[in-house]
């Protein structure tokens, strides 16, 4: 476009492309979804990316060589001006776009190479982020290119993991930048067959027909003399459907030749200026013309002709990149329409929020969180469906995973499967009913732990009155050191499950206010504030009460009282009936007269086998296991019953009745105490009187966006019904 005059359609031309370089700028800025279109450059390391957007533009300013040149995308707003013989360049600030400071092109290569060079230092070497320049210029086409990162094929091999490390970061930085779907990609490949698809393997993961890629063959000049027949040529320039797949646009490849070499006074130099530099390229694309008309033994066609070189290809993009900037022109308007709304909305709930910030205010705020906080909490225990359970659920392994599991002394869990509602994604009230049924559960299949003939002899030990042996006492020594044993674990495993089914409510109650608009937005050390105090209320609620139900084994095994264990006497005096009439039934027969005998000798023998004699018989063994197992079961039903009252009672409920007068009295206290802090009034008021500018400046961006694009719709209109006459 070089030595064109100023006319009102090339004036049309340049508000138009001024218009989309702000627009693309405000997306940028402030994360705003606007569809501003650019030509996106993909290549690997080596396809010469850097270079051919050099030469796009016209001059030279990037940071080109082996290995990563490029680790931030580069933004390049680019107009034609016949009335700078030099780069007028333009670096926008990266901590506030809307501030653009002038720069030479030496400050520009600087800045690149030292951003470069400090993610080259960092864990992420890459950034997402763009630098953004805009430039005008003679030579400069109108165009807004991105050239992003050189993609990496390093090898397999265990030494390349760093390597490989980076090639994914590169690709997935790429992958989301194709992902805008206003952007034309230029993907460039490194080739003389068409079958090896290594750009294009990427590009097509996002653009599988490439119907917004046009594809570029690059080093053009030193493919040439690697074709032996004509036919390869012919092949090359016009690659058949079957191996191009899609419907990329342009209908066929470019083909472009960049001269080597850099523009410098030093003797390194090959260019001595810009100029130089374009007039190469411009002869380099009649030489690559003259060669392949000598391979090929014929003239090119006026179609292959417009395919070969940089300035075919510069024309190309600007013809493409004008039609959707005009195409997308009624359709950018609504969308600044919707934005302009959206950021007056903002500004008033800004405005709204700094009127809110004084002391009576606040306070009144606060209480009704906390009432509001309550209420959702009860909700939640009392049951509802509101919160999402993928989101806020836990299954039974879920919960196991993140609240403890139940394991006894065996270090065996129970299998999840057997436990009603497992696979279920629970919160709230029915989490901790599940909760408490797979302890019942657990607990009270557990049996008494294996009783060695070694544990029995020295439970026993001596009396301190006579040297006989108490199997009722060895029992109750073995059975309360078993069931303490057993019953303690599983104690400190219930508290911290259901400790963990508590302290989740907090997140999910948090949703609940969010979702109806009752969230205290903003106020995050109030917030902090509220979640301790709950999170601490759970904590010593838990601990507390475990503490009671731990005074409840230690009483019951601490000592027996046999009214507790008589449940199944019936079954124990079967037992003893039962191994110590088998012992007898030889001398016993059936004679009836005998019975006197038979139970004086029965109680005879029995004597000699427990109280006088030491060594341990089986009928002494049966015993002492049998009274074992009856104390060990008394202890187990006790412990399920009372652990599960207690901690319905003394965790499950002060939730209810006691945590809302703790809160209000912490919140009361806070109040008094120190006010500014618990709200971070000043901090606030800071924060959101920067939002406020910051939304201010966006509004009025907007505002001079819509009038541009309006103008622009208006003049387009003008131009179709004018032409439609």
């Amino acid at each position: 476009m070089a030595g064109q005059e100023s006319t009102p359609e090339l004036e049309g031309q340049w508000r138009l492309y001024e218009a989309y370089n702000e627009l693309h700028g405000l997306a940028q800025e402030f994360d705003t979804p606007f569809d501003a279109p650019a030509v996106l450059v993909v290549g690997h390391q080596t396809d010469g990316k850097s270079a051919l957007v050099e030469a796009l533009m016209g001059f030279q300013f990037n940071h080109v060589g082996g290995g990563t040149k490029t680790r931030r995308p580069i933004t390049l707003h680019m107009k034609y001006n016949p009335e700078f013989d030099t780069p007028l360049c333009h670096l926008l600030n990266d901590s506030d776009p809307s501030v653009s400071l002038e720069k030479s092109l030496q400050e520009i290569q600087a800045y690149i190479e030292a951003e470069n060079m400090r993610l080259e230092k960092e864990t992420c070497q890459f950034s997402a982020k763009e630098i953004i320049i805009r430039i005008e210029y003679k030579y400069c086409p109108n165009l807004t290119i991105i050239d992003t990162p050189g993609l990496v094929a390093p090898a397999p091999s265990r030494k390349n993991r760093a390597l490989q490390a980076q090639a994914r970061a590169v690709e997935s930085l790429v992958r989301a930048k194709m992902q805008h779907r206003e952007f034309i990609i230029l993907c460039l490949e490194d080739c003389n067959d068409w079958s090896n698809a290594t750009t294009r393997r990427v590009v097509m993961q996002i653009d599988p027909e490439l119907s917004r890629t046009v594809v570029v063959a690059t080093k053009l000049d030193t493919k040439i003399p690697q074709f032996a027949r004509a036919s390869d040529v012919e092949v090359f320039l016009s690659p058949p459907a079957s191996t191009l797949d899609g419907f990329m646009l342009g209908d066929s490849p470019f083909f472009t030749s960049v001269p080597s070499g850099r523009v410098g006074l030093g003797a390194e130099s090959v260019f001595r200026s810009n100029d130089e530099f374009k007039q190469a390229i411009s002869s380099r694309e009649v030489e690559d013309l003259v060669a392949l008309e000598d391979k090929l033994g014929r003239a090119l066609s006026k179609h292959e002709r417009s395919r070969i070189g940089v300035n075919s290809l510069r024309l190309f993009l600007e013809e493409l990149l004008l039609k959707r900037y005009m195409d997308s022109v009624p359709s950018i308007i609504p969308l600044l329409e919707k934005e302009y709304r959206s950021s007056t909305r903002k500004l008033s709930e800004l405005d709204q929020q700094l009127s809110s910030l004084n002391e009576a205010k606040l306070k009144e705020k606060g209480r009704i969180f906390h009432d509001l906080f309550l209420t959702k909490l009860s909700l939640l225990l009392k049951g509802t469906v509101i919160a999402p359970p993928d989101k806020f659920g836990e299954t039974l392994q879920d919960e196991r995973v993140n609240g403890g599991a139940f394991i006894g002394s065996d270090g065996l869990q129970f299998p999840h499967k057997l436990i009603p509602n497992a696979g279920m994604r629970l919160y709230g009230g029915a989490q901790y009913h599940r909760a408490m049924a797979e302890f019942r559960f657990v607990v009270g299949g557990i049996k008494c732990p294996p009783i060695t003939r070694e544990e029995i002899v020295n439970a026993c030990g001596v009396e301190d009155i006579h040297d006989g042996t108490n199997y009722s006492r060895t029992a109750c020594v073995i059975a309360v050191a078993k069931a303490r044993d057993t019953f303690e674990p599983f104690l400190h495993q219930l508290g911290c499950r259901l400790s963990h089914i508590l302290k989740r409510l907090l997140p999910i109650a948090v949703y609940l206010l969010q979702k109806e608009g009752e969230y205290l937005s903003g106020h995050d050390v109030f917030l902090r504030r509220v979640a301790d105090a709950f999170n601490n209320f759970a904590e010593s609620t838990e601990k507390s009460c475990r503490e009671k139900c731990m005074e409840d084994l230690v009483s019951t095994t601490r000592y027996v009282s046999w009214s507790l264990h008589n449940k199944n006497r019936a079954g124990l005096r079967q037992f003893l009936d039962s191994f110590g009439g088998s012992e007898q039934s030889a001398i016993i027969g059936n004679d009836s007269n005998m019975t006197t005998q038979t139970t004086e000798t029965r109680l005879a023998d029995l004597l000699d086998s427990t109280l006088w004699n030491r060594r341990l018989a089986p009928s002494s063994e049966r015993i002492v296991y049998a009274l074992v197992q009856q104390i060990f079961h008394g202890i187990r039903e006790y412990f399920l019953a009372s652990t599960e009252l207690k901690f319905n009672c003394f965790l499950l409920m002060p939730v209810v009745d006691k945590l809302p007068a703790m809160l209000r009295e912490d919140l009361e206290s806070a109040f008094e105490d120190d006010l500014d802090n618990v709200f971070d009034i000043t901090n606030l008021r800071h924060s959101v009187a920067q939002d406020k500018r910051q939304t201010e400046i966006e509004l009025k961006r907007v505002q001079k966006l819509k009038e541009k694009f309006r103008y622009i719709h208006g003049q387009l209109n003008s131009q179709q019904a004018k032409f439609g006459q």
